[in-house]
């Protein structure tokens, strides 16, 4: 058995018929789906988290639309690997032959110079671009290159669909229905894996190769014995990886400085990508610390701009500071909830027009329609402030934001009563 390939890489579909999870993107109807069948696809970039079928999904793709196919890791691949595939791309593509598909792992692991590269390529229809990132494309892909791909965000499976894959690769598998194997407990096998399809059979194939007997039993204890043995070998950046950032995170939103610090230790030493860490703190400066400190952004964001010129070793030093900082700093969340808020508002009322004296008037015809007509500039009045409404009528009395007792929103608050009087 040693001699074949993983179970996981063996139950890689090649279709999307046994391909499982994200049918919001390839289900019936779903858009991907309509884009393949149709044969018509453009570049696009797939975002979302280790073993949720991307790499599959890329593949299923060329294979169904019978095009050209190219891959690189950007992992270990350079600005010339690039232009080689560039260079293939050209000679393969003729008048009437259908353009080539690139697919790049890890897209987000590429340079600027790297993306670069890529971009006048997709521009002139050379080939196709189909990236792959566990990161924010936003922040890792450039702005003109982004600008021309269609950007799908996948997700971690669900116990269904985790179910729908153990019960595959014990019927499908020619190794594993061969064997007397009994899934007597799978919440372990579920909870160990976090919605990662690669990491859950990888987990099934140790199990099951840890034991000898004639039948074999999946329970939760024998599922976390052998895990506890063996931690690297279903994945050794995945479970833990996700676990440290948390427990990063949390620490300094319980404002513990030295658990914060405890942690970017551990994800120092096990070799964390720095950008990765200071991504974090920037989002933990908006999200925890937010309105009570807003200087805490500001310096989450040079330490971002620091880790990026200095690099290893001295970027540590960077990040225990910023860490410090921040898990010190007095907390608020109230960013974070008004705009959750403020989103769960927009989904459950929809497309409310912009009231008229809101609305934009470059045109004659739009100030004869009353477009910013009522509209008071408030630069025009004491204080630079005028009440008026800001809000469509149907959402008048909501309050989206509400200050949290920190000293510096006590301070707004202060404000917003003198304002707005009878409103706050």
């Amino acid at each position: 058995m040693s001699s074949l390939p993983p179970l996981a890489e063996r139950q890689r579909p090649t279709n999307l018929d046994t391909y499982i999870g994200q049918v919001h993107l390839v289900g019936k109807d779903a858009v991907l789906r309509k884009m393949i069948d149709s044969g018509v696809i453009s570049s696009i970039i797939l975002w979302g988290p280790p073993g949720v079928g991307k790499t599959t999904l890329a593949k299923i793709i060329a294979k169904q639309l019978d095009r050209p196919f190219y891959i690189l890791s950007a992992i270990n691949s350079g600005v010339k690997d690039v232009r080689e595939v560039i260079e293939k791309a050209k000679k393969v593509k003729f008048f009437n032959s259908p353009i080539p598909l690139l697919f790049i792992d890890e897209i987000h692991r590429f340079s600027k110079s790297q993306q670069d590269s890529l971009l006048g390529a997709v521009e002139q229809g050379v080939f196709i671009l189909i990236g792959a990132t566990t990161e924010n494309p936003s922040f890792e892909v450039i702005s003109p290159l982004l600008s021309r791909c269609q950007v799908y965000v996948l997700k971690s499976l669900e116990k269904d669909d985790l179910r729908n894959l153990l019960n595959k690769a014990l019927t499908t598998d020619s190794i594993l229905k061969e064997k007397d194997i009994e899934i007597v407990e799978e919440e372990a096998l579920f909870r160990f894996s976090g919605g990662d399809a690669r990491k859950l059979l990888n987990i099934l194939e140790l199990v099951i190769n840890a034991q000898s007997g004639e039948k074999i039993k999946i329970t939760n204890e024998e599922v976390t014995r052998c895990l506890q043995e063996n931690p690297a070998a279903y994945d050794k950046n995945g479970e833990i990886h996700y676990d440290i950032i948390s427990a990063f995170i949390k620490s300094i939103r319980g404002s513990d400085p030295d658990g914060a610090v405890y942690w970017l230790a551990r994800m120092v030493e096990g070799g964390e990508d720095p950008k990765f860490i200071a991504r974090r703190l920037v989002i933990s400066a908006s999200e925890d610390i937010g309105l009570a400190n807003p200087n805490a952004l500001l310096l989450a964001n040079q330490c971002f701009d620091a880790i990026n010129r200095v690099g290893w070793p001295e970027g540590r030093i960077i990040l225990s500071q910023t860490t410090i900082y921040l898990a010190t700093s007095p907390k608020s969340n109230s960013a974070y909830l008004a705009i959750n808020k403020a989103q769960s508002i927009v989904r459950q009322t929809g497309n409310i027009p912009v009231p008229l004296h809101l609305r934009n008037a470059p045109t004659k015809l739009m100030k004869e329609l009353g477009y910013g007509k009522e509209y008071k500039y408030s630069h025009d009045y004491e204080n630079n402030f005028v009440e008026q409404d800001f809000l469509p009528d149907e959402l008048k009395k909501t309050r989206f934001y509400t200050p949290q007792k920190n000293q510096q929103e006590i301070k707004i608050f202060e404000r917003l009563k003198m304002l707005w009087k009878k409103r706050y």
